[in-house]
């Protein structure tokens, strides 16, 4: 078994997918270690385990719109592709979405992933109530009121397998997409805060090399201009890579259309193969952004035959432990690499030692090179989250490598 871009092949020989929470509790209950996995899409062995694998995406396929018709609980396993279709038919929304409608609910909350917006906060930040089994097979049930919540939304599935989330909703919105080629990378330093808030979310596309930025712009409303900050209008649709076609890319031109097939860069209906690709993501304050741009262009060259895309994108700050906005506005500076370890690993040191000096936080579930230490320097409740998880899980059973490793106990 191997990850979605194949740069992890997994140790279990046997991944279980339990039919009933139930089954689930037994599963768990039963089992020295236990880790989750969700679609695949971290880079690293963050969900790896030679014991008890084990998969949520055959449980019940829940969604439950509350009466107050103020959020909705959802199985854990599903995909947001899926919960945001029968939301947007039930005239409901949520705020946020990342640019793939592929990846699973509780495997994107649990990791800290995030979708883009001044004002918007991460995919965790929708959550108002967590379940999940615990070590001994126990059903727990978390809401903001409990003092462990902020601890246990991103928790990296250390402590316990969420099954369902309860998420905060609202009234479904319509969302115009625009692109605009040949904005010049002078500006994306220099009017960050104009380019970032200048539509419900932003996304900027560079290699750090080429002079002129793509710009995806995607708002309520928008005017739609031949010309803006320098960047003209794309004559069609683009990819975000400038060498791929685009035909699985989500509407473009400033055509409205629903909130979850516009806030996504792709496609519900194209199924991603074989990433072939490794990625990593830094987040920094968002008042260090033009130091950050700066350090990465002097990069650009070193990069050069190892990158694919680099994306930019704004979240707002939360309250969330190990959330790469705990407790900031943040902008996070995304890399596509070519799927070649060797040739990455000394790129991504040089980017850390560029911009965590500036703040910098590494995602938990994609390519680093930092070591717990300096993980713990980044993310500063780590000592919280620890702690946490040794009450809750005092045996270890969902303990990994990699969480032995980047968040000891000891």
């Amino acid at each position: 078994m191997k990850n979605w871009a194949g740069n992890i092949t997994f140790s279990a020989e046997q991944l279980h997918r339990p039919a009933s929470v139930g089954e689930l509790q037994e599963l768990v209950g039963g089992s020295e270690r236990v880790r989750v996995l969700g679609t695949g899409h971290s880079f690293n062995r963050i969900a790896d385990t030679a014991d008890t694998l084990v998969s949520v995406a055959t449980l019940p396929k829940t969604i439950e719109v509350a009466a107050d018709r103020r959020s909705v609980r959802v199985a854990g396993g599903l995909r947001y592709g899926e919960v945001t279709a029968a939301l947007q038919a039930d005239g409901l929304a949520l705020h946020n979405l990342g640019s793939l409608p592929h990846i699973s609910v509780a495997g994107a909350c649990s990791t800290g992933t995030h979708g883009s917006g001044d004002t918007n906060g991460t995919l965790a930040s929708a959550v108002v109530r967590i379940e999940f089994v615990a070590a001994d097979g126990s059903l727990v049930s978390l809401d903001r009121s409990d003092p462990d919540f902020d601890g246990a939304v991103i928790a990296l599935g250390a402590l316990g397998v969420t099954t369902h989330l309860t998420l905060a909703v609202e009234p479904a919105y319509e969302i115009r997409q625009v692109v605009y080629d040949g904005l010049p990378v002078e500006r994306l330093g220099a009017d960050f805060a104009e380019v970032f808030g200048s539509a419900y979310s932003v996304s900027a596309f560079t290699d750090w090399a080429d002079p002129e930025v793509m710009v995806w712009r995607k708002a309520k409303q928008i005017d739609v201009v031949p010309e803006w900050l320098g960047a003209r209008l794309a004559d069609g649709p683009r990819h975000p890579i400038k060498s791929m076609p685009a035909d699985f890319a989500t509407q473009q031109g400033g055509v409205p259309g629903p909130w979850n097939a516009r806030l996504p860069h792709f496609r519900l209906e194209f199924t991603p193969s074989n990433g072939e690709e490794l990625q990593s993501e830094y987040f920094l304050p968002r008042e260090r952004a033009a130091e950050g741009i700066e350090q990465l262009r002097a990069l650009g060259n070193k990069m050069a035959s190892v990158i694919q895309v680099s994306e930019l994108r704004t979240i707002a700050a939360d309250t969330l432990w190990l959330s790469p906005s705990q407790g900031r506005d943040t902008v996070a500076f995304h890399f596509t690499w070519i799927q070649d370890e060797t040739a990455v690993r000394p790129v991504v040191e040089a980017i850390e030692n560029a911009l965590l000096p500036l703040g910098g936080r590494p995602h938990w579930g994609k390519v680093f090179a930092a070591d717990a230490a300096t993980l713990r320097e980044c993310y500063p409740l780590v000592p919280d989250f620890t702690a946490l998880a040794a009450r809750r899980d005092p045996n270890g059973t969902f303990r990994n490598d990699y969480l032995d490793t980047y968040l000891p106990l000891g």
